[in-house]
């Protein structure tokens, strides 16, 4: 039933009212279809039902009654009972784990080794590429290596031998700088010739400065070093890739995708695929999106009911192993905001499958023994919420306070409840309290 059609039948109901009864003030009406108006689709639909049940029983009753003056309602006698908060959400199952194995190499593939369903270990080689390109530059690699090593060695003979040579020159300078020296104090030579030995010294001692040292050693410049540090990280580069041309598994699991063959390259699978995906699907979940309005009531390790077409019936447990610390965009042109939340599935030996849509169910709030109702029955207004009780002929407000509400009761509290109190199942949220009324039982 529309919310039109609802509010349509609504005041068919109050019009079948007694004379006394219809000359409720249009505003009290007007109030009445604005609370109408805030309710939840879901709530309009249940009270549409019982509305429309209530006025078929009424006039069947009323015909044989008699006559009654009062306004005819339906009531039940309250009772305790358990109320559960449900959030039903639906989302993909998966592995736990998974992965997608690709390959940069223009090689051509020479082995396929597994097929779709097969299990695999971490390590295990699922494809055989042609080595020889890579193979090639590999040799390359390692004579570039060869090269810059051999120039080290040698550029750090010749530091050695030629520090040794400019440390003999410079030594040999002194002694002759020492002897002349003497020589010029007893006027022996001129000065002219004191000051080219002076010269030879210093011209020896610059070319032993101008070696490089390490740890007060000769060394080969780190230019030489640098060149085999270059060629080495070149040579491991290119046996990493020789490596590669073993395409391997990185996890455990089963392959659940062969996206290539025998003879293509495996750098060109069609629309940018992998060559493999592989699933841990020893150990389910489920992915959801969870309303930012319900996250809140969402907590780790709380459990889920998982149902699904291949379970013929029968239901998984889940636990909730994850919750984003983010929300994302709903989607829709909506402006809700979700969040990503994971549900584990405990059962290792489910008959539940990855790729498929499973639905969840997740109880947000349990409360029991406490009183029930239909949500149909709680009036909601601006001066409080309120349930309407039928005593002696007339109506009678009773405040209330709303607990856990599921999808069609709800839990209140008061001081005014007891157990059998005859309350009005579907009340005219602009009911006033002392309303005639006519009290049908639900039957």
């Amino acid at each position: 039933m529309t919310d039109q059609e609802y509010e349509k039948e609504l005041a068919e109901l109050m019009n079948s009212a007694p004379s006394d009864e219809k000359k409720h003030k249009k505003g009290r009406i007007r109030r009445a279809f604005k609370a109408i108006g805030s309710w939840s689709r879901r709530r309009k639909l249940i009270t549409g039902a019982v509305a429309a049940a209530v006025a078929l029983l009424v006039c069947f009753k009323i015909s044989g009654s008699g006559g009654q003056t009062g306004v005819p309602v339906m009531t039940q006698a309250l009772t305790r009972g358990t109320v559960e908060e449900i959030l039903s959400v639906s989302g993909p199952v998966s592995g736990t784990d998974s992965a997608e194995v690709v390959s940069s190499l223009h090689a051509e593939i020479l082995e396929i080794l597994v097929k779709e369903g097969d299990r695999v270990k971490a390590g295990q080689v699922l494809a055989r590429l042609d080595p020889d390109d890579v193979q090639k530059e590999v040799e390359i690699a390692q004579n570039a290596y060869d090269l810059a090593s051999a120039n080290l060695d040698e550029a750090q003979r010749e530091a050695k031998k030629g520090y040794a040579e400019a440390l003999q020159e410079q030594q040999a300078a002194q002694r002759d700088y020492d002897r002349k020296a003497v020589l010029f104090a007893g006027g022996d030579i001129s000065q002219a010739e004191m000051e080219a030995a002076a010269d030879s010294l210093n011209s020896a001692k610059r070319k032993t400065a101008s070696f490089y040292m390490e740890n007060g050693e000769p060394a080969a410049e780190p230019s030489f070093r640098l060149q085999v540090k270059n060629a080495e990280f070149e040579l491991e580069q290119k046996k990493e890739r020789l490596e590669e041309t073993e395409v391997t598994s990185p996890i455990d699991g089963t392959v659940v995708r062969v996206n290539s063959r025998v003879g293509r390259f495996a750098d060109m699978v069609d629309d940018d695929k992998p060559l493999f995906a592989i699933d841990n699907l020893d150990n389910l979940e489920m992915k959801i999106s969870v309303s930012e309005y319900s996250i809140g009531k969402v907590k780790l390790g709380q459990e889920a009911e998982i149902t699904a077409d291949i379970l013929n019936g029968q239901t998984e447990r889940g636990v909730i192993t994850a919750i984003s610390p983010t929300g994302e965009e709903k989607g829709g042109g909506s402006t809700e905001r979700v969040i990503p939340t994971t549900i584990r599935i405990q059962n290792t030996d489910t008959a539940l499958i990855a790729g498929i849509t499973a639905r969840a169910r997740i109880v947000l709030n349990r409360a029991e023994n406490v009183w029930v109702v239909p949500v149909s029955a709680i009036i909601e207004r601006e001066d409080g919420t309120w349930l309407a009780a039928a005593e002696a002929g007339k109506a009678r407000l009773i405040p209330v306070e709303k607990g856990v509400e599921g999808d069609v009761s709800a839990e209140i509290s008061g001081d005014g409840l007891s157990e059998g109190l005859n309350y009005l199942v579907t009340p005219d949220p602009a009911l006033q309290d002392g309303t005639a009324v006519t009290a049908v039982s639900q039957e």
